[in-house]
């Protein structure tokens, strides 16, 4: 039996304590679950967290089982592009405002896990039958934020995340490195007298007297692990510091020029080589022109884009892109995330499946990105245990399917 028999939906929390929703779809004996997670540096046309004016989710907790419920009873699981239709049909809205977009994606993806379970094949299979498209890589690269700041950590780097980006195609291997890397950082943290907090996604947080020192931090860390074939990383979220015209940061105001410039100060000095929204969410073309100033830059778009077809369609053909985050819960539903993804790889752009700031200890991003061969894994630091989850996972997955 594939028809929905129920759906539950229940308030939990966070990593940041803050609340969220785990919803529950049954059908039959069949049983799937996911617990939504929150963005905290979140693109302007996003899909519409419903919450409470206290930010609690009783209304989406509402919206699920007053309305979604009663209208998705007997929907078949299996059936997810016409389940996903009919949820964004039900809300109405071009940014999931009336039901919220965290209520969508939570039956969207419990759905799917218990469709999986009701044809008694694995989550990546199921996920594979929806879709196929052209893979990047066979297993992802890791990308890892081992230093948070922006709105990650208030009062650290303007620069939201400097992450480490694993080669191996080994994720057991990968995951271990990146482990390596956290501890020396740590190290050498301490012993420079550097008093650092965590971040919302776990990596070290502290206060800076420039944009290079985090990087400079970060690349110390590397050489001493003396590990080939790993890349420095950055999401800039610029849009984060981006007002009346100029960007903002630790006391100076930046044009488009000097930012550019800036940025390829990083790539020179500390090889920065993956580098996400640098610039404002509406700055497409200045993407474009600083790929082109700058040829070793891949440059990754996610407030720029927010998980959204014709959004990655257009920035592609402006060459503003080489790379795409795919956030499930920025658009809201498992369908619009793959038709994302897909418009992505038709269009030679790599997609980089993410996690949230506001996480839960769900893994589902681990079988989207192994399901479509995603470019990369961005889960954050792999102390933080929502975090290290889903590069558990991802190991998992990958040694299971090397012994079948």
């Amino acid at each position: 039996m594939n028809g929905i028999t129920a759906i539950h939906a229940e308030r939990i929390r966070d990593s940041r304590g803050k609340a969220t929703l785990r919803i529950i779809v049954e059908a039959g004996d069949a049983r799937g679950a996911f617990d939504v997670p929150s963005g905290a540096s979140t693109g302007s046309r996003e899909a519409h967290e419903l919450r409470d004016d206290d930010g609690g989710v009783t209304r989406a907790v509402h919206a699920v089982e007053s309305e979604i419920a009663p209208a998705l009873s007997g929907t078949d699981v299996t059936k997810q592009r016409a389940l996903d239709e009919l949820l964004i049909s039900l809300d109405g809205t071009p940014r999931k405002e009336r039901l919220g977009g965290n209520a969508l994606i939570g039956v969207s993806i419990a759905a799917a896990r218990a469709a999986a379970s009701s044809l008694h094949i694995s989550l990546v299979a199921h996920l594979r039958s929806l879709a196929s498209m052209m893979p990047s890589r066979e297993t992802p690269r890791l990308f890892v934020n081992l230093i948070n700041g922006g709105k990650h950590a208030e009062g650290g780097s303007p620069i939201q995340e400097h992450q480490i980006v694993t080669e191996t195609d080994n994720i057991a291997q990968a995951l271990q490195q990146a482990e390596q890397v956290e501890r020396v950082l740590g190290d050498i943290l301490e012993a420079r007298g550097i008093l650092a907090r965590r971040g919302d996604e776990g990596g070290y947080a502290f206060s800076v007297n420039s944009i290079d020192e985090p990087f400079a931090l970060l690349g110390e860390a590397v050489r001493t692990c003396n590990i080939p074939g790993l890349s420095l990383g950055a999401d800039a979220a610029a849009s984060s510091f981006f007002n009346d015209g100029a960007y903002h940061v630790l006391g100076e105001s930046y044009d488009t020029a000097a930012l550019s410039a800036h940025y390829r100060s990083l790539h020179e000095t500390h090889g920065l080589i993956f580098l996400e929204d640098p610039f404002h969410e509406d700055a497409v073309p200045d993407f474009a022109a600083l790929k082109t100033a700058q040829p070793a830059f891949i440059l990754i778009g996610d407030d720029l884009t927010t998980t959204n077809a014709e959004s990655i369609r257009a920035a592609a053909k402006q060459h503003a892109i080489q790379a795409v985050i795919i956030k499930p819960n920025q658009i809201g539903t498992l369908t619009e995330t793959i038709e994302a993804m897909k418009v992505a790889r038709e269009n030679s752009v790599h997609c980089i499946v993410s996690h949230r700031s506001g996480e839960t200890h769900d893994d589902f991003i681990a079988d989207v990105a192994y399901a479509f061969g995603a470019y990369g894994l961005k889960a954050g630091a792999p102390s933080a245990p929502e975090r290290k989850v889903k590069y558990e996972r991802l190991v998992e997955i990958s040694h299971d399917r090397a012994h079948t």
